[in-house]
């Protein structure tokens, strides 16, 4: 039997065979689909995460009061000591680092005239915008005022300027936070939301002021940008010698973007790894359906079998018939599943927008090539007992 009559008896078996084949494919095709989008989902997310992380700029450090590890009684009973804009401004003395921005988070009631809504106002230096990248669409960004006696200037976000002025020019108009009365010198151009955070739905005041006006002791994150010559473990080791020297003690986190994007990495790696292993659970069905129906069609086709033995066709003949059956609808449910993906990654643009997807080429390939492992996997038993057969019995089956 020549591999061309072999194709064509394979072909001829699915087609007479078409309900059947067609759920047994099913089975496949759902397990395709299924990894493949959460595969393109974890990529999407890398993506997007490393967008969004990237939009600050990709040399950038940030410093946390309090250690993210503690060991025995001495973590428990240990003070942490704030960290102070007198942190920040010595370190803006190191080598190597550009800007240094400390920061205060909190909400609060923003008013102009009859108009109140309430938003995230973030206490920053004046190197705010260099330091995050962000660019002032009209007007100024707050001053370099020195001595820790800022005027009561603010800079508003995209977002809040329309809440509260609409089309109207807010610059020399006077808005009142907490209590506190602030004159509006920039707004801030759109910057869209970051993992779930409008960055334009904000109010940018001095530092100092928001320590004021939070009553806070201390500042809830540093952030330290630094040149193209050094590198961010370099940078992050000489801020841990400086602040230990000021602290007395490392009660505090420095925290690289690398470091950042490490992490993120890993949780993502865990999460679609385990999502991708219960969608696995559909491959799994559809292996044993491919197997079970092709020891039914094996068992069907006895007489077929004998007859083809009794016209001198070998064992191999008999196991490569069946196994390119199996491998056959093994990869038209691999086809049918990127076809389902297709529906479903088109359903998902039109409905979630949103929603980060990365089709990678290689891994549609990849599927069909996985598709097409699994039938051969599965049919390696039942055409072997095929092959097994002995050819009088079989020619007696019928």
């Amino acid at each position: 039997m020549k591999p061309r009559d072999t194709l064509h008896m394979t072909l001829k078996a699915v087609a007479s065979n078409r309900g059947k084949s067609l759920l047994t494919a099913l089975g496949i095709g759902i397990g395709i689909a299924a990894v493949t989008l959460l595969t393109a989902l974890g990529e999407g997310l890398q993506h997007y995460l490393l967008n969004q992380f990237s939009q600050f700029g990709t040399r950038i450090v940030a410093i946390h009061p309090g250690k993210d590890m503690t060991h025995g009684m001495g973590g428990i009973l240990s003070t942490t000591r704030p960290l102070s804009l007198e942190d920040a401004a010595s370190l803006a003395r190191l080598p190597g680092i550009e800007q240094v921005v400390p920061v205060i988070q909190g909400a609060g009631a923003v008013e102009y005239g009859n108009r109140q809504r309430r938003g995230e106002v973030l206490g920053v230096s004046s190197q705010m915008p260099e330091a995050w990248r962000f660019r002032v669409a009209m007007g100024r960004f707050l001053p370099d005022d020195l001595g820790g006696r800022s005027r009561h200037y603010a800079v508003l976000g995209h977002k809040m300027k329309t809440e509260l002025f609409g089309t109207s020019n807010p610059l020399g108009q006077t808005i009142r936070i907490g209590g506190l009365r602030f004159r509006v010198v920039g707004v801030i151009e759109e910057k869209g939301q970051m993992l779930g955070f409008d960055m334009d739905d904000l109010v940018y005041i001095p530092a100092d002021l928001a320590l004021q006006l939070f009553n806070r002791e201390g500042l809830m994150e540093i952030d330290v940008t630094f040149g193209v010559g050094h590198s961010s473990v370099q940078i992050a080791n000489s801020i841990t010698r400086h602040l230990i020297e000021r602290h007395g003690d490392e009660d505090f986190t420095v925290t690289t973007q690398d470091e950042m994007l490490a992490t993120m990495d890993k949780v993502l790696g865990v999460l679609t790894l385990g999502v991708a292993a219960l969608g696995s659970v559909s491959l799994l069905v559809g292996a044993i359906g491919i197997a079970t129906i092709m020891t039914i069609t094996v068992r069907e086709r006895r007489s077929e079998i004998g007859l083809l033995r009794a016209m001198g066709s070998g064992e191999r003949q008999i196991l490569a018939l069946f196994l390119s059956e199996a491998i056959l609808i093994s990869i038209l449910g691999g086809l049918a599943g990127l076809a389902l993906l297709a529906v479903i990654i088109a359903v998902c643009i039109l409905a979630l927008p949103a929603l980060p997807l990365a089709i990678n080429p290689g891994y549609l390939l990849l599927a069909l090539l996985v598709s097409g492992l699994i039938g051969l996997l599965a049919g390696v038993a039942p055409a072997r007992r095929a092959a097994k057969l002995d050819p009088v019995q079989a020619l007696r089956a019928e």
